[in-house]
C-alpha cells in the first residue's frame, strides 16, 4: 500500500515522456512548480506546526542523514577521480547522485503512506540537510571547473553556494523550524492556504521524476552496477550504524533509515543541466537505482516497520 502508488505515479510520468505526451526535455517549469511551490509550501506548514518539543526531538535524522552523505560523498568523488580519472565536474555529479537520496519527491510520498500526515518533519529535515550539505558543495565544485575554463573567479562558486542556500525548498523547512522553535502560531487561514498547493507536492514530484528519467538514456556498466549498490543498500545501513553510534531513539532510527534507503535522486542531473554537462553515470544511476529500489525499499519496510 505504501509502494504500489507511488511507482504507479512514477511509470505514468515515464510512460507519459516516453510516448511524448507530455515534453520530457524541457520539464524546467514543471520542476520549479514542484521544488518552488508545491514542495516548499508542504514542508513549511509542516515544520511550522510542530510543537518545539517536537522540533528539537528531529536532530539525531540531521545527524544520520548529513553524515550518511558526507561520508559517502567524498569517498565516491575520489573514487572517480583517482580511480577512473574523470573530470571534477563529471566526479561531482556522480558523487552527489550516488549520496543524496530522491527525499524532495519520493521521501514525502514514502512518509505520508506509510506513517501518515504527523511524520512530514522527519522528511523535512532530510531535504534540508541534502539541500544545505552535497548539494552546495556540488554546486561549488561545477562553478569551479567552470571558472578554470574561463578564467573566472572563485567568487563564482562562493555565488552558486549562495544562490542554492535561498532556494524556497532549503528556506520554507529551515523557516518553519524557526516558527516552531519559537514558538510562533500560524494562522489557521495560512495553513489552510498553503495546504492548497501542498497537497500537489507528492504526486507531482513523483510525476515529474517519471518524466526526467525517460529523457535519460541508460547503459549499464560496473560503476552504474556499484553506485546502485552504495545507493540502495550501503547508504542505509551505514545510516543505521550512525543511528545505531547516535543511541537514537527507535522512531527517529526507523525514519532515518526509510530516508537513506530512498533511491538517487536526481538533482546531479538538473545541475549538470544546468552546467551543460549531461552524465550518462548519473542519469543510468539515477534510472537503475529506483528500478531496484522497488525491491530494496520494500525490504527496508518490511525489516523497519513489518
Amino acid at each position: 500500500m505504501a509502494l504500489a502508488p507511488i511507482f504507479f505515479v512514477l511509470l505514468l510520468g515515464y510512460f507519459a515522456g516516453k510516448y511524448h505526451i507530455v515534453d520530457n526535455t524541457h520539464v524546467s517549469s514543471l520542476n520549479t512548480v514542484v521544488m518552488s511551490y508545491a514542495i516548499p509550501a508542504s514542508l513549511f506548514v509542516a515544520t511550522a506546526i510542530t510543537p518545539r518539543q517536537a522540533m528539537l526531538a528531529q536532530w539525531p535524522v540531521l545527524v544520520i542523514l548529513g553524515g550518511a552523505m558526507m561520508l559517502l560523498y567524498p569517498l565516491w568523488y575520489l573514487l572517480q577521480r583517482r580511480v577512473l580519472r574523470t573530470s571534477a565536474s563529471e566526479a561531482s555529479l556522480q558523487a552527489l547522485t550516488v549520496s543524496l537520496p530522491n527525499y524532495a519527491a519520493a521521501g514525502l510520498p514514502v512518509a505520508l503512506a506509510l506513517l501518515g500526515p504527523g511524520h512530514v518533519v522527519p522528511v523535512a529535515v532530510a531535504i534540508a540537510a541534502g539541500s544545505l550539505l552535497p548539494s552546495p558543495v556540488t554546486l561549488a565544485l561545477l562553478e569551479l571547473s567552470v571558472a578554470k575554463q574561463s578564467g573566472g573567479a572563485v567568487m563564482r562558486a562562493a555565488r552558486a553556494v549562495g544562490h542554492a542556500l535561498i532556494k524556497p525548498i532549503v528556506l520554507a523547512p529551515v523557516i518553519g523550524a524557526l516558527f516552531s522553535l519559537l514558538s510562533w502560531s500560524l494562522p489557521s487561514v495560512a495553513v489552510a492556504s498553503l495546504r492548497q498547493i501542498g497537497q500537489a507536492a507528492g504526486g507531482l514530484a513523483l510525476f515529474v521524476t517519471g518524466l526526467i528519467l525517460s529523457a535519460q538514456r541508460f547503459r549499464l556498466s560496473w560503476n552504474v552496477a556499484l553506485a546502485t549498490i552504495v545507493a540502495n543498500i550501503v547508504q542505509p545501513l551505514l545510516a543505521f550504524v550512525i543511528a545505531l553510534m547516535l543511541g537514537a531513539p527507535a522512531a527517529i532510527m526507523k525514519i532515518s533509515v526509510l530516508m537513506a534507503a530512498l533511491p538517487s535522486g536526481f538533482f546531479g542531473i538538473l545541475f549538470g543541466s544546468s552546467y551543460g554537462m549531461a552524465s550518462e553515470e548519473s542519469g543510468s544511476t539515477v534510472i537503475a537505482s529506483t528500478v531496484i529500489s522497488m525491491f530494496t525499499l520494500a525490504l527496508a519496510i518490511a525489516w523497519l516497520y513489518g
